[in-house]
Formats: structure tokens, sequence, C-alpha cells
């Protein structure tokens, strides 16, 4: 958990849940009574019915707001909880981390009675997102060592509906993809210390890549060659919503 020990001092600031998510995350819940969240981190889109966060990371921990559910340091792969703890379980954005994929997925089965919610991005269409394909290939291909396919995860789930969730052009959350359409915000140190991304890549990798787009947004050929963006809302940069129902 070096990686979240080391980000998540900048999540509660950074890392804000963007409503129009949340309620898409709240909507595949479908009324559950009770739910557990893996992977929690600082509690972002943790639903009001959340009666428990498991979370690896003390420091991610620490930033818990006031009121939050309890929180269990503990990993994905090994949950001390017993057999269908809650109605639903979630884990949102936090599978690309895990060490054994199959445990994890195998321990949220397990502790879920009706629904299990992932929330995650699709490697094939989030490496093609512009900062990445066009500036930061090294850290794409780093990206592409822990990225998962989604149908993969789908069948682990047991076969999960998947759900496109688009990004809004001033969406709060600050991931990786949530300043498609806000450029200058990937030279800010601050918004890249809450991206894990930039926080598992080097300096050295990275500082050529933020420099050409330094330059391109000071010359204005960034705003030329994405002109299609500027009057979008939206954009689908890969991240997907998958629900299993047990």
């Amino acid at each position: 958990m070096a990686t979240y020990d080391s980000i998540g001092a900048t999540y509660a600031s950074t890392r804000r849940p963007d409503p129009r998510i949340a309620a898409r995350i709240h909507q595949a819940l479908d009324g559950a009574a009770t739910v557990i969240n893996v992977g929690a981190g600082t509690g972002s889109y943790e639903p009001s019915q959340t009666v428990l966060a498991v979370e690896p990371s003390s420091v991610m921990i620490a930033q818990r707001p006031a009121g939050s559910a309890p929180a269990l340091e503990a990993s994905a792969e090994s949950i001390p909880l017993a057999d269908d703890s809650a109605d639903a379980v979630i884990a949102l954005l936090t599978v690309h981390h895990w060490s054994d994929l199959e445990a994890g997925i195998g321990e949220l089965l397990r502790i879920a009675r009706q629904r299990v919610v992932v929330l995650t991005f699709d490697p094939d269409i989030n490496h093609r997102f512009w900062l990445l394909e066009e500036y930061l290939p090294e850290a794409a291909a780093f990206d592409e060592t822990r990225a998962l396919a989604i149908d993969r995860l789908a069948t682990l789930l047991g076969g999960a509906r998947v759900e496109d969730v688009p990004v809004p052009h001033d969406c709060t959350d600050g991931f990786l993809a949530a300043f498609w359409r806000r450029p200058e915000a990937y030279l800010d140190p601050e918004v890249r210390a809450g991206i894990s991304l930039f926080a598992q890549t080097s300096d050295e990798a990275l500082q050529p890549g933020l420099a050409r787009l330094s330059d391109d947004l000071s010359s204005g050929r960034w705003h030329q060659h994405h002109a299609d963006l500027l009057d979008r809302e939206t954009l689908d940069a890969g991240y997907r919503l998958l629900v299993a129902d047990l």
C-alpha cells in the first residue's frame, strides 16, 4: 500500500466525488439496505447505507470524514468477514491495484448477499485518451501491466452487466481522465499527486511529455488539435460500471 500511503495525502482535496457518477453507482445498488465498500479509500461515493469500509491504507482511512461508516484495515484479497455480510458490496476504481484479482473478486462475491458493483476502466479505450496517447505513452505502457480486460472481470463476477460511465467536462473527482477538457490541470503537481498513474511513473518519464503539453497549451496547438472536444459535455474515456446480481 505504499502507493496509496503516498498519493492518499491529497485525496480529500483532489478526489471529491462527482454527483453524476455517484447517482449511477447508487442507482446500480438498487435499494440495497446494507453495503460494504471494499478498497474504500477516503469514502468517495459511499452511500448512506454503508455499514463497513474495507481499506488497506491507514493514510486513506485517516482522511475519511467524521460520521463515515467504520473502516476495517484489510486487503480485498483477504477480508475477515463472514459470508453474506451485506446486501451489496462495492469496489470503486480499485480492482486494478489488487495483487490477486481472482482472490479479490472471490471475496466480493463471498461477502455479498445480493449484488456486487464494480467501477473500473476499459484499458482498450482508456489508454487511447489523448493525454496518454499523445504525451505520456510511457505511462500508458506501465498502466498496461495492471490493466484488466472488462470481459475477464465480467466473467469472474459471474456474468456482470456492463454500463458506460461518461466523464462530465467539469467532473469534480480528479481521476486520470477527469480533466479531458481542462488540460492545464495536468500541469498542476497537486492534481497529479492524487492520480495513481502519475504516482507510479517516474518524473523522468513524465516530464518530457508534460513539457510538450505545456508548450502546446501555450501555443494553442492543443486547442487546435482537440477543437472537437471543446463543446462536448461528456467523454467516454472507458470508465465502466459492472453490476453482478447473485
